[in-house]
Order: structure tokens, then C-alpha cells, then sequence
């Protein structure tokens, strides 16, 4: 289906079901309005016992967080859920990428459940099988395709990693972006190997340039809605990187001219943003690393300090009240959370649960048999990685 083969639907009214996923669920959504809603998702949860396991996603709300069995980034939960066999319902409260590989990694008698269908990603939603295999085509037209390695972001569709998988390419998270890319530049020998970088730009730009010492001439951007990318055969064969013009629809806001600004209001702060960030913003700051870094940075840090933290503001104002002896501020001007997680609230989690109680499965999130074999060899080819933990 093309753009202009979408159904123009006057705001607020009509839906089109196959189009939009998550627009209905069926049976009754409890209010958010309901005084029972933290009761009845505690008398679930008891009563589903060890049959469910719940990951919640750091960037959630609070009001979902608390019935998390674990918390963490996307690939750690999904290998959480992998090593409890014995939870016949994953239910995970993050996005549909999340879900995806969480159905890649647990077995087969296991059922992965996302509350929400509407819970996203706009970062994945940037790189479609569709686009990314026409962009493997035009390498071929400029005579590139045999040197290009492709490597996708953990935050991608089942069906980009399944192509990775079967093109020779790797999963990488933002802690071994750098190793992914040392392993994907070794396997093509004679000087002359490329990088496909999907679907985040930042983080392949941060890395390659600030980790791996290239140049930011080494790096061409590869624009999916313009013909043959926007590039030229030269620049595609003088190119290193090849970045998808896909970025984080939070960490894309984060702006240089805000670190500048809370530096001159708290001298000596510590500014500490997610690679996920413009490359700008990234220069400014003190400190750049995953979730998990940012999170253990926080903890160590001592008494006293004065933080900014370019990450999503669930997680901000988590870090904030965990650590009241500390000054910890978000690295915006306006308020900003991931719109598409925060899809996952408490009444969609209750009627998760309670259909789960009721013997109803919904929402079940499942990668076909082929997408699932392919995906597996790219995220094994990242975990045979050398001496760095696959964290987000």
C-alpha cells in the first residue's frame, strides 16, 4: 500500500482496521477513571501466579512499571522472558519490536501479549522491509552491494533483522554499537567494506565517528522517500556508513542550545544523553552511553551532584525521586515522553491480565517461522560479539 492509498479519515472519526493497529480491543476497556484499576491488576497478577512473567520497559509509566516482574531495556527483557520456560504468557509492557523479539527468543509454547497494539516505535516504523530492499537494489546499481554490510539497531522490525540475518548482517544495541561494526567492516576484506546502518542515523553517526574514528565525510544519508536515497553511484561508493534517515522521536529533540543553557544556570553540571541523540548534542555533552549506563552513572554518582539527563522523562523522573540527594534535571525545555510506550497504561494492562485470567489470549504478538530462523542468525552473530554486554 502506498502513501496515497491510505484512507483520509476526518480527525476523530472512522477508523481503518487495516491500517491501524491497536484502534479497539475487544470486550470492555476499563476506565481510566476506575478507583479499582490498581486492585483488580494485583487480583490478576496473583491469580495468573508463575503462568505470567511482566516486563516492563525503563521508559514506562509508573503505573505499569509496579507490576514488572523485571525492568530493563528491550533485548535484556526479551532474554528475561527467554529464561523463564516455565510462564506460559510473556505480557510485556513496552513496543511491538520489543514483543517481536521476545517471541524470537522464548519457545514456542510460550504466548508474548503486548496490552497495547498501538504501542510502537516511530524510530522502527522508519525503516520498512519494502524500503530497505529497494535500497539493497540501488547498491547493486552502483556497483556497491558485494562490499556493504548491513547492521540494524536492536530497536527494528522482526523483518529488518530478518534481512541483516540472510544479507550477511548483525544486531547491534547501543553498548556494542562500536564491536558490531568492527565485526561488520572485518568480514569484508580489501580495504574497500561499507555499512548499512539501520534505522537510526545518530547512533550509527555517533558511533562511527566518536568510537570508531571516521570522519563525518565517511557518512552519507540514505533519505527512503527520495529517489535512489537522495545519493549519487559517487557517493554511495565513496561512502563508509550508509545511514537510514531514521532517528528517535525523543532523543531527536534534545538540542545543543538547551546544554549551553543549563550550563550557564547550574556551573559544574553534568550533562549525560543517550547516543541516540544528535550528533550535536552528543559533542556537548560529558558523558554518552545506553540506558543501562545512564541508570548506573546515576547511582554512583555522589551525593551533591547536579545532573542533566537527555533520555525519556519516565525514566528521568524516576531517577529523580530515587535520588533525592542529588539535582537531577531533564534536558529539555518541555515536557516529552515517548508517546507510543506510554500507549501501554493501566487499563490496557488490567484488560490484558484479566482476559489472560479468563482464558482469553490477546494481543499476542507472533513472528512467522521464516522471519524468526533469519532474525535469530543476525541476533546470534551479535551475540557471539567479543567482550561487550548486549545492553541497549
Amino acid at each position: 500500500m502506498s502513501l496515497v492509498d491510505l484512507p483520509l479519515l476526518p480527525l476523530g472519526k472512522g477508523r481503518d482496521l487495516d491500517a491501524e493497529r491497536g484502534v479497539e480491543c475487544p470486550g470492555d476497556l476499563p476506565s481510566a477513571s476506575d478507583p479499582d484499576l490498581v486492585a483488580r491488576a494485583v487480583a490478576a497478577k496473583e491469580a495468573l501466579g508463575e503462568r505470567v512473567f511482566v516486563l516492563g520497559h525503563h521508559y514506562q509509566r509508573d503505573e505499569v512499571i509496579r507490576f514488572a516482574d523485571v525492568t530493563g531495556d528491550s533485548f535484556k527483557l526479551a532474554r528475561d522472558a527467554a529464561a523463564r520456560p516455565e510462564a506460559a504468557y510473556i505480557v510485556f509492557c513496552g513496543v511491538h519490536f520489543m514483543a517481536e523479539s521476545a517471541d524470537i527468543l522464548t519457545g514456542p509454547e510460550q504466548q508474548v501479549i503486548l496490552p497495547d497494539l498501538s504501542a510502537g516505535c516511530s524510530m522502527a516504523d522508519m525503516a520498512r522491509l519494502r524500503q530497505v530492499e529497494d535500497a539493497w537494489d540501488a547498491l547493486a546499481d552502483a556497483g556497491i552491494q558485494d562490499s556493504v554490510v548491513p547492521v540494524t539497531y536492536m530497536n527494528s522490525s522482526a523483518d529488518i533483522k530478518a534481512f541483516c540475518g540472510r544479507n550477511g548482517g548483525v544486531v547491534c544495541t547501543s553498548s556494542n554499537a562500536d564491536v558490531a561494526l568492527e565485526w561488520a567492516f572485518d568480514q569484508k576484506p580489501g580495504g574497500d567494506a561499507k555499512v548499512l546502518f539501520l534505522p537510526d542515523q545518530h547512533l550509527g553517526r555517533n558511533t562511527a565517528v566518536l568510537k570508531m574514528g571516521m570522519s563525518l565525510d565517511d557518512c552519507v544519508l540514505w533519505d527512503p522517500l527520495q529517489p535512489n536515497g537522495g545519493l549519487t553511484a559517487e557517493e554511495l561508493q565513496g561512502a563508509r556508513m550508509i545511514l537510514w534517515k531514521g532517528h528517535c522521536s525523543v532523543h531527536g529533540r534534545f538540542t545543543e542550545d538547551v546544554v549551553d543553557e543549563l550550563r550557564v544556570k547550574h556551573p559544574g553540571i553534568n550533562v549525560i544523553v543517550h547516543p541516540e541523540c544528535r550528533h550535536e548534542v552528543v559533542l556537548k555533552a560529558d558523558l554518552v552511553g545506553s540506558t543501562e549506563f545512564i541508570i548506573k552513572t546515576i547511582e554512583a554518582a555522589p551525593a551533591g551532584s547536579v545532573w542533566a539527563i537527555g533520555t525519556e522523562l519516565n525514566l528521568v523522573k524516576r531517577l529523580a525521586d530515587a535520588h533525592p540527594d542529588k539535582s537531577i534535571v531533564f534536558l529539555d525545555r518541555n515536557v516529552c515522553y515517548c508517546s507510543t510506550m506510554n500507549r501501554i497504561d493501566l487499563p490496557h494492562f488490567v484488560w490484558a491480565m484479566e482476559n489472560l485470567v479468563a482464558g482469553n489470549v490477546v494481543n499476542r504478538i507472533v513472528v512467522d517461522e521464516d522471519t524468526e530462523r533469519e532474525a535469530l542468525v543476525a541476533l546470534q552473530r551479535m551475540l557471539d560479539l567479543p567482550g561487550r554486554s548486549h545492553r541497549d
